[in-house]
């Protein structure tokens, strides 16, 4: 399973939202791309990076300030990024591979804009992943400040179709606030989707990693971690151990 330890980021700035709420923001460093480099020294190989100035459409300050935080992480050696907030267009996909990503995710288009998201899966096959948000039972797009009369399993199963093989499953719910994780929802919203899912919400416990792990790769590729990581529930050395499996740390 990889591990994926994230960076959101804000104006250049390192954060983390409780549930996804802008008004309940920690910050936790100024300094993105050093808190990239301790990743990548201390054995991660994936960086999670959300840009989350574009998806609450801030001013262009902030935007550019997190553009060229994305560009510098994509930098770092030995790292691969997997990143997204906002895409909303072909260029802004085009802006990002260019910077270096690995990964980019889409999330609001699935839902309102197809023809895009059936596009970008066609030209990027290797590159996007769809991001999906929901809170009891529900899809929530545009930074999940709105909800969208569409059920979770109804999008999810659609994602194939589309052309898309990567998922990152979000419980908001359980995001930022370190209640643990419901391993039966993200099994079965891989069952949902026929491929495996990266889960991202709730972990805070090496336990919650370790159970993913249990579930094969099969059923989750991955796992986001962030606060609980920034507030020293695990070290990063043990979180990568728990997410092989390893029950010593």
């Amino acid at each position: 399973m990889i591990l994926f330890p994230a960076i959101d980021l804000v104006a250049g700035q390192v954060v983390r939202l409780q549930r996804g709420d802008r008004a309940r923001m920690d910050v936790y460093s100024r300094d993105p791309v050093a808190v990239a480099e301790d990743f990548a020294a201390r054995g991660a190989t994936w960086i999670h990076v959300v840009d989350l100035s574009a998806t609450f459409e801030e001013d262009e300050a902030a935007r550019k300030a997190n553009t060229e935080a994305i560009r510098a992480i994509c930098a770092v050696p030995g790292i691969q990024v997997d990143t997204g907030g906002g895409v909303r267009d072909v260029a802004a996909i085009e802006r990002l591979v260019d910077a270096g990503a690995a990964r980019i995710a889409l999330g609001t288009a699935l839902v309102r804009n197809k023809e895009f998201a059936k596009e970008a899966a066609a030209q990027f096959a290797d590159v996007v992943v769809a991001d999906v948000a929901a809170r009891d039972g529900l899809v929530r797009v545009n930074g999940w400040r709105e909800g969208e009369q569409i059920l979770a399993d109804e999008l999810v199963s659609r994602l194939s179709d589309l052309g898309y093989r990567h998922l990152v499953f979000t419980d908001i719910a359980r995001d930022g606030m370190q209640t643990g994780i419901d391993v039966n929802a993200y099994r079965h919203i891989a069952q949902v989707a026929g491929f495996p899912v990266v889960a991202s919400g709730g972990i805070a416990t090496l336990d919650d990693l370790r159970a993913l792990s249990a579930l094969g790769t099969d059923v989750i590729e991955g796992a986001i971690t962030g606060r609980a990581l920034y507030e020293g529930n695990f070290t990063l050395e043990d979180a990568l151990r728990a997410s092989k499996g390893d029950v010593s740390c």
